[in-house]
């Protein structure tokens, strides 16, 4: 070969290495975002994040969520439904949260083809309406736990308690008692259908309830037992 065909050739290869890189063969396009992708991550952080404000709020305000101090306590409890809350907004949340993040597990996993966006919703319904059961059971079983440990009225019958406040004769005023319920002692106002003041101090047993935060009283019988037995002695 002629040595000015070699020098041609080779003054040729640095032009042939610049024009590749100018035809961008060895280098790749800025990625974009695919509009599925936005649209699924905005889903999750929108949910994600009201979800984890509710939690973080909560337990700044937790604490005596019952409202009761000391002695001086009620009744009323929560009331609990037997369906679940699926349209509470912790469930909502939790819905569209998740709804994010199985859109993106299935881009993910599928791509951003036709078949790939199909997958990609389904999967997101199928995880937001995982978490909204889930979530709407937890905040039913929490509720219930709390219910049960609420003091109920009606679970102070047939039990003797003290008379706190002196209790008028034969209906004629109101004192109060001191009951043990449920591991605790529980203040309610109290009535009496005996002939005879019950005075503070004295042992009694509530016998009915007359009202939402009041008992009915007699003398306790076994007190009375005994003090005509020792009596007698």
């Amino acid at each position: 070969m002629p040595p000015a065909c070699v020098s041609s050739n080779r003054e040729s290869w640095p032009l042939r290495k610049v024009d590749r890189r100018r035809t961008g063969h060895p280098l790749r396009a800025p990625v974009k975002t695919l509009p599925m992708t936005t649209f699924f991550l905005t889903c999750a952080a929108l949910g994600g994040g009201v979800l984890v404000a509710q939690l973080v709020l909560s337990l700044l305000a937790g604490g005596d969520v019952s409202g009761h101090h000391g002695l001086h306590l009620t009744h009323t409890g929560h009331e609990v439904e037997e369906g679940l809350q699926l349209f509470s907004v912790r469930s909502l949340c939790a819905g569209l949260g998740f709804f994010g993040v199985g859109g993106l597990a299935g881009l993910s996993l599928a791509g951003s083809s036709p078949f790939g966006i199909a997958l990609a919703l389904l999967l997101g319904m199928a995880l937001g309406t995982a978490a909204m059961v889930a979530v709407a059971a937890a905040v039913r079983a929490m509720l219930r736990f709390e219910d049960d440990g609420t003091v109920r009225i009606e679970s102070a019958v047939g039990i003797s308690g003290d008379v706190y406040l002196t209790i008028p004769a034969d209906r004629s005023g109101m004192g109060k008692v001191h009951v043990p319920v449920q591991n605790r002692i529980v203040e309610y106002q109290a009535v009496t259908t005996h002939r005879d003041t019950l005075p503070t101090g004295a042992r009694v047993l509530i016998v009915d309830v007359a009202g939402p935060d009041i008992v009915v009283v007699v003398p306790d019988p076994l007190t009375a037992t005994r003090e005509v037995f020792h009596a007698g002695h």
